[in-house]
Parts: structure tokens; sequence; C-alpha cells
């Protein structure tokens, strides 16, 4: 059943696809006297449902509000109907309004998807210059990198050429220092030399006996007495030379005798022999030095002999070291030693003599002999250096305090003046008193 609306609709005419209520404002009644009057009925608004040309128009609904406008209100003047717009137009217009509704969907499509897929954020400016400067950073790192493998290859070029230069400097340097110290060992040696030089003066000097005043003034009365004058008388000068004279002659008829003036207990003449000995050096013959010792000249009793003086008249012992033991004539109570080599003005060679020297002696037994109280046991009697610079006869006295009777001599040489094949012994002598009441020999190991 149709609604009076509709039914009012469609015999209203149609003058527009929307009918509204033309009445104004100011002539509408007022809402409390009208929904006094009678209840409003609710407004419809009614969409354009014109027929399409091809096919007939139906009447237009209208709401009941606009029914009763439209009765209300008079009729006005119909307007010149338009033709109806060839189909062409028609099918344009929806292709256009479809196109214009696609192209809409396609924006709010892509509107969406740009908001579910937003674009990742611009770096801001500052980040865009930090970075540019974290670039320029790296490459200044990179600079200064390429420059401290520079210079780390020139100081490595450097201290090779510093090394080099401080290695020929520091062998030059030792050198020099190799030298002044060769050197000063030479001068140390010398100096060395000379100190012994010294030291044998020294023990020179203390071996010889100086006059003290007292010795002197008795020594001048005895030569007073031995001239008749009295001891406040004045001495003549000529009285001097004469006793000056006779005592020179005196020492030279004592040294005419055996060279020094002084008895040899060990003279081979007189009852010395050799006991024992070390190895004697037997030369090979050729050689004029040599020779002088081989056949019977190897004899060690010449070692006991005046030698006159006469090179090669000595016994030899093979190398610079050895011993000789000797059997004196009788038991004497020792005061010296001398040893004798070749003078240096009519001498080959002189290394073969003997240099560090040991005396030491002892009483032995004979047989036949009564027990007596003499010790056995051997004492030192002297240490002595021969010097070559000095005469070639030198005396040593024996410094044994307590030295008694002895009859057997050993003498020991450690080293001699060069020669590593032989030691010559020209003579050797040994000096000494012969005791009234036999003494006995000092314990001296």
């Amino acid at each position: 059943m149709a609604s009076p609306s509709l039914a009012a609709a469609a015999t209203s005419p149609a003058s527009s696809p929307l009918t509204l209520d033309p009445t104004p404002l100011a002539s509408r009644p007022a809402p409390g006297a009208a929904a006094a009057a009678a209840p409003r009925k609710r407004p419809v608004l009614l969409l354009d449902h014109r027929p399409h040309p091809a096919s007939p128009a139906p009447p237009p609904l209208l709401s009941s509000t606009a029914a009763g406008a439209a009765a209300s209100v008079p009729p006005r003047r119909k307007k010149a109907s338009h033709p109806p717009r060839p189909r062409w137009q028609t099918a344009l217009s929806i292709a256009a309004k479809n196109a214009a509704l696609l192209a809409a969907l396609l924006y709010l499509g892509d509107l969406a998807w740009r908001w579910s897929h937003p674009p990742p954020p611009s770096p801001p400016r500052d980040r865009a210059a930090l970075e540019g400067y974290a670039a320029r950073v790296d490459e200044v790192e990179a600079s200064l990198a390429r420059t401290f493998r520079m210079i780390q290859v020139q100081l490595e070029a450097v201290d090779r050429k510093i090394d080099g230069e401080v290695g020929a400097a520091r062998g030059g340097l030792l050198a020099l220092l190799e030298e002044k110290r060769l050197a000063l060992e030479g001068q140390l040696a010398r100096l060395d030399a000379r100190a012994d030089e010294l030291g044998d003066a020294l023990a020179g000097l203390k071996r010889m006996e100086f006059l003290r005043k007292d010795e002197f003034d008795r020594f001048w009365d005895e030569v007073k007495g031995s001239l008749g004058s009295g001891p406040g008388s004045e001495v003549d000068l000529d009285q001097v030379r004469a006793l000056a004279r006779e005592i020179a002659m005196s020492e030279i008829e004592k040294h005419a005798a055996d060279g020094i003036g002084r008895v040899d207990y060990a003279v081979a003449s007189g009852g010395g022999r050799i006991l024992r000995h070390s190895e004697a050096y037997v030369p090979k013959r050729g050689n004029i030095i040599t020779d002088w010792f081989a056949g019977d000249k190897a004899d060690p009793e010449k070692m006991l002999q005046p030698s006159f003086g006469e090179p090669g008249q000595c016994f030899a012992m093979q190398g610079s070291s050895g011993f000789v033991e000797i059997k004196l004539k009788t038991g004497i109570i020792p005061e010296a030693v001398t040893l004798e080599h070749v003078s240096k003005d009519v001498a080959y060679d002189r290394s073969t003599a003997p240099k560090d020297c040991r005396v030491s002696g002892w009483y032995e037994e004979t047989s036949g002999e009564a027990q007596s109280s003499h010790a056995a046991k051997m004492a030192v009697l002297a240490e002595f250096t021969y010097d070559l610079e000095k005469n070639n006869v030198q005396t040593f006295d024996v410094v044994a305090p307590d030295a008694g009777m002895i009859n057997m001599i050993r003498l020991d040489f450690t080293s001699n003046h060069g020669s590593s094949l032989l030691t010559c012994i020209y003579r050797f002598r040994v000096h000494g008193r012969e005791p009234v009441y036999p003494g006995t020999i000092g314990s001296h190991a």
C-alpha cells in the first residue's frame, strides 16, 4: 500500500529533482504553534531518481512535508523541457565518472600505501655535517699515518747511519785504547825492571858495611897508633899515603891468591867435591857455542875450580832450573858464598847465567865418625839474585842468624837470564871459619 507522501509526490508536478519547502523562515509558523495544531512529520531528503531518457521517468517521491508544502505553494510556470541527451554523451559521462572514481580510488590507495610504508627520514643537516667532518678526520688520520710511516723509515735510516758511524768510532777508539794499553804495559814492565834493579841496589847497600862515626874514630886512632903518633899529635899526609900503599899492596896480594881474598872450603883442589846435581846438558855437535860443553868439558868438578875468565869453562845443566850438592873440605861455620860467571867483556851469551838462587847447608856424618850433636836437618843459609849488570864475581853473605857447623852445601837455582836450554855455573865458592869447638847447626827447614 502506498504512503500518502508518495501519492502526493506522484501527483505533484516534476519541477526539479529535489523539492524543498520554499516557505520563508519568517512566514513559517512557530514551532510551538505547529506542534499544538498538528504533529510535524520528519522531513525526508529525496535524491534525483530521474529515469534514463530511454525509459519512462517515474514520478518523483516527496516526503509528506514536501508534499504538504507543495500543496500549499501555488503552482509555478513550467520551464521548457530539455531534449534528451544522446547515448554517447551519457556513456562518456559515465566513463568520465568511473575514471574519476578510479583515480580517486588510486589516489586513496597510494595515500594508504605511503602511510603504511613511510620513507626513511632524511638525515638532518647537522648529521651530514658530522659525516663530512668524520670523512675529513679520516683523511687527516690517513695522511698522518702516511707521514708517520715516512718519518719512521727516515728514522730507521738515520739510526742505521748513526749505528755505522758509532761502530766505526767505537772500533777506532778500541784500537786506540788497545795501543795505549800495550804502550802502558811496556812502560810498566820497564818500570818493574827498574824497580827490581832499585831493589837489588838497595839490597846491595844493605849488605854493604858502612863505617859509623865511632868506628871511623877508632880506625883513625889505629892508624895513628900504627904510625907511632900520639892521641893529640898531628898526622903527616905522607905517612897516611905510605900506610894506604901498604894496605893496598896487602889486599892485592890477598886477592891475587884467589881473586877475592877469602878461603874457599869448596874448592876441588882443597878437598871439596860434587856429590849430586841435576841432569847435565848434552849439546848437539856442530855449533861453535854448544861445542864448548861437549866431551870432556862436561865435568861437574869445573864448578869447584878456577875458570880464569875463559868462556865455556863451566858445567852446564839442562833447563832453566836445577841443583848442585857439594861436600866441603871440612866442617865450618858458614859466612858467605860466591857465585861466578863469565865476564860480560868476553862472553858470547850470558843468558845461561843463573838468576834466582837459594843456598842450604847441613852437617852429614861420615863413616867412622863418632856420634855428635850435629843436626842433620837442612837449613836455608842465603837467598839471592845474580845480577848481570854487576861484577861477574858476586859474593852473598849468609843471613841465617843461628847457623851452626856444616859440611854439606846445596845450591838451587829456579831461573836463569833467558835461556830455556841450559844453565851454566862457572864457579861456586863457600866461605867461613873453622870452629875451635864444633857447634850445632840451626834447625831451619
